[in-house]
């Protein structure tokens, strides 16, 4: 698994993030995560509130983001909750970044479903590209992490590139993906061999009878 991450300098971190507050905008998408919750219950808008933190945080240094210990403080005063009890969250998930990250955030599953269908290729690819898992390359375009199961399990193996996953990768697709999104170009996010969702490769297997009729009513696959 990846290394730890590197957490920066207190003092700087604390001299650039210690006034953090959340724009206008993200207030009032805090405030609407809240109001999910009864009275007294706020506290269970933790998730939701780090991760806009989070994705703040990622707009001003044009990154995925990521939540320095400021942040998480802010975060838990503005619930009423307890530091530790938000930074406990924090550290849980994978979602969430402790340290800086790059603008390409890319999580490869090295889970069993994945690894016996060529995770290791996955990331050879990004190895020869100049990725290192816990690290950010030199021009801050990418920052490579292994982690457990993303849930893509038929698909696999996949990758979990900021926001957006890739899924039936080899060597090639994952060298192809890295190198357009290093050029600046859209990339098709899902299956990266043409099917939809998690159907079988090839199409549909059984009741192929139903599906000639769906695709014949809404003229579609």
């Amino acid at each position: 698994m990846a290394e730890a991450p590197t957490i920066p300098d207190e003092i700087e971190t604390r001299a650039k993030w210690g006034d953090f507050a959340f724009t206008p905008a993200n207030e009032k998408l805090a405030k609407w995560q809240i109001a999910k919750y009864p009275a007294g219950r706020q506290k269970s808008a933790v998730m939701a509130l780090l991760d806009l933190a989070q994705r703040q945080v990622g707009a001003d240094t044009k990154t995925q983001g990521w939540l320095p210990v400021p942040v998480i403080e802010y975060v838990a005063a503005y619930l009423d909750m307890p530091y530790m009890r938000a930074y406990e969250v924090a550290t849980f998930y994978t979602m969430y970044n402790l340290a800086p990250v790059g603008q390409f955030h890319v999580q490869v599953c090295g889970t069993t479903p994945c690894m016996l269908r060529g995770s290791d290729d996955v990331m050879a690819a990004c190895k020869n590209k100049g990725l290192n898992k816990g690290k950010t390359t030199p021009d801050g375009l990418f920052t490579l992490t292994e982690v457990e199961c993303m849930g893509n399990c038929s698909n696999a193996p996949m990758v979990q590139i900021n926001d957006d996953n890739y899924e039936d990768l080899d060597y090639d697709i994952m060298t192809r993906i890295l190198e357009d999104l290093a050029a600046g170009k859209d990339i098709k996010v899902g299956s990266q061999i043409g099917r939809k969702t998690s159907e079988a490769e090839g199409g549909p297997t059984n009741l192929q009878a139903m599906v000639k009729e769906n695709h014949d009513y809404r003229g579609e696959w």
